[in-house]
């Protein structure tokens, strides 16, 4: 099993060692999800009781904003401007080194919440032609005024040619550290604001740029624990195809160590074939004849992230999905009453969770540190109807999940992490009256 390439605070590795499973437990996924959970979960330790959380997101009108360092806003999206900077580049996976680029920056207005924060997840939709790459960073002010480094959250681009996709691990300073793709603060520190900067990037010649069409941060404080949400009403199972991770064992190796690691890239494929969204025949042609549903093993060639050596990175399963015609991003939602908002208006889920053994009635496997699974429906009690990519095969995939339970495994581990992804022109519930989406 691979493990998370970060080194972590004391407290988090005591709060870790107090949930993880035994050696000998079943789980679902060697995906180096293993810590992310335990960190969101004691970073949040010491927060208030109030749920916390806003999104704020950006369109192409939206990126008009905001300070342009040689780059430009179109009616697409934000893209390079006619004066690039010269600069190199070394891939630190690559093999050649100091690589001439053209780049361009835009930093976002410094943004408050309206409340102290401790985590904090960016989501990107970008157009990444083959010779360009983007890279998101951010950085806050704390209570007191004072400012932090500028810290990556991922460098990304949606083909793997001559560029390795990264996370960039730790980067730990005085006031926050990044755990694979979130921003956390150290402990007794908030961030009263937030700045984002995305930096785009073209080889010198190519006469190429990245279009970053959408944007999205969430921020958020959160309580250690939840009480379980009472059923909302909604009735509804959504007919999202189901795709199990396990047909994929010992398939591709060098992506996660196989496809029994792929929760995420699965259940990304579930919402996008949902859409009736993917990769074309042509595109996945590289996959091996034999395997079956070759679009999962697509997309875990193109979520793959180096340095973190997983294809769980939450913000790159939604970039992932941009690539097809979606509006994709990473929120935070604070009960399942929130997510039954989704079902009813016909949006299926991607929710984070971990559990221990006997922690979640009926799984596949008897406890994970770290899986997704996508949320398609709700029973008249209010259980929760999940297809499970754990299953051993498409026939054992639906799995219905008792509210409680559901709940303390997502809420209480991830803080609610959730994939949304639609189609542009599919309206989301309610937003006006929601912070988080």
């Amino acid at each position: 099993m691979h493990r998370r390439p970060t080194v972590l605070m004391s407290l988090v590795l005591l709060a870790l060692v107090a949930t993880l499973p035994p050696a000998s437990a079943v789980t679902a996924s060697a995906d180096p999800q293993d810590l992310h959970f335990a960190v969101a979960s004691a970073a949040a330790a010491a927060a208030t009781p109030v749920k916390r959380v806003v999104t704020t997101r950006w369109g192409p009108a939206a990126l008009a904003s905001g300070r342009h360092e040689r780059t430009t806003a179109t009616a697409r999206g934000l893209v390079l401007g006619r004066d690039p900077r010269r600069v190199t580049y070394d891939d630190p996976y690559g093999t050649v080194p100091r690589l001439a680029y053209d780049r361009g920056r835009w930093l976002s207005p410094w943004t408050r919440p309206g409340f102290g924060f401790d985590e904090l997840i960016a989501s990107s939709s970008v157009d990444t032609p083959v010779g360009t790459f983007v890279e998101v960073s951010v950085r806050g002010t704390t209570s007191g005024a004072r400012r932090s480094s500028w810290d990556s959250l991922g460098r990304w681009a949606s083909h793997d040619r001559n560029f390795h996709r990264m996370s960039l691990g730790d980067q730990q300073d005085d006031f926050s550290r990044v755990v694979v793709d979130t921003l956390v603060t150290r402990s007794g520190v908030t961030y009263r604001s937030w700045q984002l900067r995305v930096t785009l990037m073209s080889r010198v010649g190519n006469g190429k740029t990245p279009t970053v069409r959408r944007l999205a941060v969430m921020a958020s404080r959160l309580p250690a624990t939840s009480a379980t949400s009472p059923h909302g009403g909604v009735v509804r199972e959504l007919r999202v195809p189901r795709f199990s991770q396990q047909i994929h064992r010992g398939e591709y190796p060098r992506y996660n160590g196989g496809g029994e690691a792929w929760c995420s890239p699965t259940s990304t494929s579930m919402l996008l074939a949902y859409w009736d969204r993917g990769p074309t025949p042509q595109q996945y042609a590289w996959v091996n004849d034999s395997y079956r549903q070759p679009w999962v093993d697509y997309a875990a060639r193109y979520t793959f992230a180096w340095g973190y050596d997983g294809t769980g990175d939450w913000p790159f399963n939604t970039a992932y999905a941009a690539r097809f015609r979606t509006d994709a991003f990473v929120t935070r939602l604070r009960s399942l009453r929130e997510a039954e908002l989704f079902i009813k208006a016909g949006i299926p889920l991607v929710a984070s969770i971990s559990f221990g053994p006997g922690e979640l009635d009926g799984a596949p496997i008897s406890s994970t540190s770290g899986h997704v699974v996508v949320i398609v429906g709700f029973t008249r009690a209010g259980s929760v109807i999940v297809n499970d990519p754990a299953g051993r095969d498409a026939r054992h995939v639906r799995h219905v999940y008792r509210r409680g339970q559901f709940e303390n495994a997502w809420l209480d581990s991830s803080g609610g992490v959730t994939y949304v992804i639609h189609p542009v022109h599919r309206s989301l519930p309610t937003p006006a009256k929601h912070s988080n989406w």
